[in-house]
């Protein structure tokens, strides 16, 4: 693994079996109380927001659920594909933590915000604009782990921190390498190449600057053993 290409990142990064939000929440945090709704519209399952407690320290955790391996939660997640309903609640959720002074820790695992005509409705651009704005003033610390695809401005709706994480053979890029071969070759088979153009690995960010810290992975993924992969986490996130 310690050779995989941009396309094998993001094969392994999209692995259905990689620890989600809720798994990393189980084995990290202790008495976990989630904040639903926007108080506007709905609540967004495909974004979790929450108070709980880490290392005995009372923190806000916030981050994108793709719903794992089972079918029937990957639709009821919506695939991580959040509506801006969601960018409210964890949004709701931040300025909470910040009135409370509750240190903010997010995990991004996302392809990109839901693009479909009622997100566009309901004003997504609007809802992530507001959230890189009002994540860059909090007056709390923002610990940012992208632990799966860190797509778009479906990713950056959460991603404003004080510090950004990254695992090991996580992804991160302004459009997925399927976009960006559609866009630039109109041929979506040239995926390959534009993932090797887009530097999507962490590695390659980190280099760039967009990314603080890398967090190793277990040998084969995080999906070969989650708990392991938390173990991980923690020592960096701690």
């Amino acid at each position: 693994y310690s050779s995989l290409g941009p396309w094998q990142h993001v094969l392994v990064a999209r692995h259905p079996s990689r620890p989600t939000i809720l798994d990393y929440i189980n084995y990290l945090f202790t008495d976990f109380t989630q904040i639903r709704g926007d108080r506007r519209f709905s609540d967004d399952q495909a974004i979790i927001a929450g108070f709980a407690d880490y290392k005995k320290n009372p923190v806000l955790v916030v981050g994108h659920h793709k719903g794992g391996s089972d079918t029937k939660q990957k639709i009821y997640r919506n695939f991580g594909y959040a509506r801006p309903e969601g960018y409210r609640k964890a949004l709701r959720a931040m300025k909470l933590a910040e009135k409370f002074n509750r240190p903010i820790i997010s995990f991004i695992d996302t392809p990109a915000a839901y693009p479909g005509v009622e997100s566009e409705e309901r004003g997504v651009a609007e809802a992530i604009a507001r959230n890189l704005r009002d994540m860059s003033r909090l007056k709390v610390p923002v610990v940012v782990s992208i632990v799966g695809e860190g797509g778009s401005g479906g990713a950056l709706g959460l991603a404003i921190g004080d510090s950004i994480l990254m695992q090991e053979f996580a992804i991160y890029s302004v459009i997925p390498p399927e976009g960006c071969a559609a866009i630039l070759w109109r041929d979506a088979n040239q995926k390959v190449e534009a993932a090797k153009a887009l530097k999507i690995s962490a590695p390659e960010l980190l280099e760039l600057g967009v990314v603080d810290t890398i967090i190793n992975e277990p040998c084969g993924g995080a999906h070969a053993d989650q708990k392991q992969a938390a173990v991980l986490v923690d020592k960096v996130l701690s």
